[in-house]
Parts: C-alpha cells; sequence; structure tokens
C-alpha cells in the first residue's frame, strides 16, 4: 500500500500545504510518494526529497506542466496512477481544481477535505460548514483524496532522503490554455501559513477605516490580514484576504477578529485557531461564543488602545 502525494508548488518552492498532506499521507499507512509536476521544477523535486517520511519523489519536468493547468495535471497523475492505493492533494484551490477530473477518470468516489484520518479507508470531514463532522468509508480499489491543510501537522522539511525519479511529462491536451496571472506582492505571511491574523468584519464601515485600524495592528504583530465574506462584499477588503467556508480556511496560533459577527460561515474558516481574540461592541455576537478572550468594546477605540499598548 503506497499513498501518492501531489506536491503543489510554483517550479522554484513547495509549498506549505504539501507538507501537512504528507502527513495525511504516511497517516494512511504504508509509503508515501510525492508527484512533482511542472517545468524546470528539480529544486522542487530536491526539496520534496527532503521532506521527512517521503521515501521517493516522482518529477516529471514538461513544458504542458509549467503553469498548473489542471487538464494536464490530472493526465499526469493518472499516468502514474496505477501504482498507488491513494492520491492526495491539498485541499488548496489547484488541487480541488484537478483532484475531481483523476476521481472521475479513475472511477472512483472523491475524498474532500478530510481533517483526519482513521485508518486506510476511513477518514473524517467537516459538513454543514463545520458543524458536524463525517465519518466516511470508501471500499474504492484507489482513494482519490483532498486534505484540510488545518487538519494536519506540516511534516518537517528536512530530515529525509528520498530518490528523486524522473517520469516522462505527458503532451499538453489542448484543452485549456494559460493566458495570464495577476499576484498581489506583499510583505505580510500569507494567509493560509500565518501565525497570526488580524481580521476585519462589517463593522469598520469603509476601505479607509478598515486600513486605518487593522493595518497598524497587523504590522506590529507582523500578521496576516484577513476580512469577513461581508467586509470583502461591502469593498473594504480584497477576495484574496477573505476567511470562511468560501473564503480561505486558516488556524493560526493567534487570531484577533475586530468588528466580526461571527457568522457561520466566517466560523467555518478559523475556529480551529489555537488563541480567538474577538473584540465586538454587540454582547450577543455569535463570535464570542468561540472565543478564548473577549473584548466588548467599540473596535475604533479598542483596537488603537491595542496598538498603542504594544
Amino acid at each position: 500500500m503506497t499513498a501518492l502525494v501531489i506536491a503543489e508548488h510554483d517550479n522554484a518552492s513547495l509549498k506549505g500545504a504539501t507538507l501537512n498532506t504528507v502527513t495525511a499521507a504516511a497517516a494512511c499507512g504504508g509509503d508515501v510518494h510525492v508527484l512533482v509536476a511542472g517545468e524546470n521544477a528539480a529544486a522542487v523535486a530536491q526539496a520534496a526529497a527532503q521532506i521527512a517520511g517521503v521515501s521517493k519523489v516522482l518529477h516529471a519536468d514538461g513544458a504542458a506542466l509549467k503553469d498548473g493547468l489542471a487538464e494536464n495535471l490530472a493526465a499526469q497523475v493518472l499516468a502514474v496512477a496505477g501504482n498507488y492505493s491513494h492520491i492526495l492533494f491539498p485541499a488548496t484551490a489547484s488541487g480541488k481544481n484537478a483532484a475531481p477530473r483523476v476521481a472521475a477518470k479513475l472511477d472512483v468516489a472523491q475524498i474532500s477535505d478530510i481533517t483526519k484520518v482513521v485508518s486506510a479507508d476511513t477518514f473524517e470531514r467537516p459538513i454543514y460548514a463545520g458543524n458536524a463532522i463525517a465519518t466516511v468509508q470508501s471500499s474504492d480499489a484507489v482513494k482519490v483524496i483532498t486534505v484540510r491543510g488545518t487538519g494536519f501537522d506540516a511534516a518537517a522539511a528536512t530530515g529525509g532522503s528520498a530518490a528523486v525519479e524522473t517520469v516522462a511529462a505527458v503532451a499538453d491536451s489542448g484543452k485549456s490554455s494559460f493566458v495570464g496571472r495577476e499576484l498581489s506582492k506583499s510583505d505580510r505571511p500569507e494567509l493560509t501559513a500565518a501565525k497570526i491574523i488580524v481580521s476585519g468584519g462589517r463593522a469598520l464601515g469603509s476601505a479607509e477605516k478598515f486600513q486605518e485600524v487593522i493595518t497598524p495592528l497587523a504590522d506590529k504583530l507582523g500578521a496576516a490580514i484577513g476580512a469577513s465574506r461581508a467586509a470583502v462584499d461591502a469593498g473594504y477588503a480584497p477576495n484574496d484576504l477573505q476567511v470562511g467556508q468560501t473564503g480561505k480556511i486558516v488556524a493560526p496560533q493567534l487570531y484577533i477578529a475586530c468588528g466580526i459577527s461571527g457568522a457561520i460561515q466566517h466560523l467555518a474558516g478559523m475556529k480551529d485557531s489555537k488563541v480567538i481574540v474577538a473584540i465586538n461592541k454587540d454582547p450577543e455576537a455569535p463570535i464570542f461564543s468561540v472565543a478564548d478572550y473577549s473584548l466588548e468594546a467599540d473596535l475604533f477605540a479598542a483596537v488603537p488602545e491595542l496598538t498603542k499598548a504594544l
């Protein structure tokens, strides 16, 4: 029994979600292999070989794999899938795009967003916005799985010494083409990997107030900035900062929620945070039910005072 982890990377370095997925793969039992599919991604393959617990790295290098197009990535996975009992993707935008294609081609059910491996054929996953946990048992010969990174500790990035094996890269499927990519650059930590997150909600009232109140506190703490769906929908913050069921799932060491009421949609994305601090003037706000520290106060007074005290 061998598990294959599909590495997420930018052809230069591994993304952190890969390490969490390796931990999930190891819990399935048996050996863990990693597939690195890209172009000129030899450095990524070498990094994958250093991950503790990985016994082999498959490196597919080809122009069709450069931009991570789902059709081509799925074809590359299918080219090597016959050797594996479990195929695991990080539950990221890329993983969620490719995994269903692989499952469909293999004619098996996909097991989505797992947070725990009970046994080689049994897994736990959240349902109903995280309000219930389903235990799913699969009798499929191959388990195609997406892994919620916040449910598993990251495997050690060093300490391994896996062999790197070159595999033939698939040809371009011709079904899609890469047009362009707009990247927002920031000196802040990536939201899903940050140890501290400061989030703002609709109560901030405007994009200007969001920047004026949230940014200085985040700067003091070296934190990433998040936002509720209501704040994003109102235009106070960009879409890539949204935390929640329809945004990003996070589990930092410290999550500070400012002016966020705590709708189920938002709680689903951050309730696994180690320490939650909520600042809200509404004593009935649902966020207080999950907060470790609650401050019933006007955020426009409390947050600047907190920033000043730091």
